[in-house]
């Protein structure tokens, strides 16, 4: 029985071996494993869309923010994609009934969104955050 078992082992590691790895991608591990593709977001750089993306389709509408290095300013943001290697740090704010806080964000490469309206303040590159 240990025998047969030990085959069967043998035989599907064997299979396992034999598959063929996917091409690495000109665009990176990712965007298709992603809920929220990069849509309209340009390899090298890091977006930022002022209303959600429709899920699996990423956005097209006309980006609040797209930088390739350090920013700062002011953009309306709901849905963010980092289409970089690096991993970014956001600073933005939201105002509340009656104040308005500032917060930091690690976005690591790949897309998400904020739940509530936020105004992106500062963009920063770093290698680890």
């Amino acid at each position: 029985m240990r025998l047969k078992s030990l085959a069967i082992a043998l035989s599907t590691a064997g299979l396992l071996a034999a598959i063929p790895a996917a091409p690495a991608s000109a665009d990176g591990p990712w965007p298709g494993e992603e809920p929220w593709p990069p849509g309209n977001c340009q390899q090298g750089t890091f977006c930022a869309w002022p209303n959600w993306a429709p899920v699996n389709s990423g956005p097209t509408e006309t980006p609040s923010l797209v930088t390739t290095g350090p920013w700062t300013g002011s953009a309306p943001t709901k849905t963010f994609y980092n289409y970089t290697t690096a991993n970014v740090e956001l600073e933005y704010h939201h105002t509340w009934q009656d104040d308005s806080t500032v917060i930091t964000h690690c976005a690591t490469p790949r897309g998400n969104i904020f739940y509530l309206q936020v105004i992106v303040t500062k963009v920063n590159w770093h290698g680890s955050c």
